[in-house]
């Protein structure tokens, strides 16, 4: 059995039935942009982030989830699906999972318009309801997403990452909203205030472990969706690239920089660098603090009592660091 589907196997009816309300919430009476749900509703990936949201919720519930807990699922993937159509837009991909991208299919201003639309709607969905604990949860993670992006462009410019802010970039851009997840699914069933921050906590060392994986596989030689070395063509400041630059001599950390800033399309160089951050032990560095992480995010599930939501968290943590994609 493929591990995502054993993840799911004890969400299984809470994760058929979330799908059919989601779609529920997208609906418009603008036959256009429900053309457009649809074919994001049909392209969906893992659904990670709501699996997160029930087995949380049903770990520290007893194995319930209520009316609450599909909201804030529902919550979290309209405004999850809103800045992943944002994003396209910023980015000008015209691809997401393989299939053709929103602004690829409609360009740019129908795309930035059903973002808007599907904020709106995970908004509303919160406020018809009277979650406002739930919407707090969710607008926190979108501040700092986008505080991310923009402080991740604001040094890419110049190129001075150093690990401090490498993390806290990672913290808002990827984890904080794995975080707002775990933090839902917990609220949702009115855990207790401590225990809602330690399993927001527990998403954020996910989160952060999920992107140093990522990090990780740019110095791969697996075939993973992504070209070796794209980061670095990309003028992206990875984990193992800031520590080589960290443990370089000054001539060594001059060629590095000259290298991504004004080389990052020449495969040669691209392979150097790959080579040098290898030797310097940037990658052995990356893992110890990935595997840091995934410790202590199984070391705060400790507290809770054997059951099958438990062991699909566990088994979560452990796939976000073994997976090969």
């Amino acid at each position: 059995m493929k591990i995502v589907s054993q993840i799911k196997l004890p969400i299984e009816y809470e994760m058929e039935l979330f799908e059919k309300k989601f779609t529920v919430s997208m609906s418009s009476k603008v036959s256009l942009l429900n053309r457009i749900t649809h074919y994001v509703v049909n392209r969906k990936g893992k659904q990670m982030r709501p699996m997160f949201v029930f087995l949380i919720a049903k770990m520290t519930n007893h194995g319930e989830v209520n009316d609450r807990t599909y909201r804030g699922a529902s919550v979290i993937e309209l405004i999850h699906t809103a800045t992943l159509v944002h994003d396209d837009v910023v980015d000008d991909s015209n691809r997401r999972r393989g299939f053709f991208s929103i602004n690829a299919l409609w360009k740019n201003k129908i795309a930035v318009l059903v973002g808007d639309y599907l904020l709106s709607r995970g908004l509303l969905l919160s406020i018809d309801n009277g979650d406002f604990d739930l919407l707090k949860i969710i607008s926190v993670a979108v501040r700092e997403m986008s505080e991310g992006e923009l402080l991740q462009i604001e040094k890419a410019r110049k190129l001075d990452i150093t690990e401090e802010v490498y993390f806290e970039i990672i913290q808002k851009k990827t984890a904080t909203l794995i975080a707002a997840c775990c933090a839902m699914g917990a609220q949702s069933v009115n855990a207790s205030k401590e225990e809602v921050e330690n399993l927001r906590r527990f998403g954020e060392l996910i989160g952060i472990a999920f992107q140093i994986k990522d990090d990780l596989f740019d110095y791969g030689k697996e075939k993973i969706g992504k070209p070796t070395g794209i980061d670095i063509k990309e003028q992206k400041m990875t984990l193992p690239l800031i520590y080589a630059l960290n443990h370089a001599s000054a001539k060594e950390k001059s060629w590095l920089i000259n290298s991504v800033k004004n080389y990052n399309r020449d495969k040669k160089r691209v392979q150097e660098v790959i080579d040098f951050v290898k030797k310097t032990g940037g990658l052995e560095y990356a893992v110890t603090k990935m595997k840091s992480y995934q410790e202590e995010a199984l070391q705060l599930l400790q507290s809770y009592p054997p059951s099958t939501y438990k062991d699909s968290l566990e088994l979560m943590v452990n796939y976000v660091i073994d997976r090969k994609k």
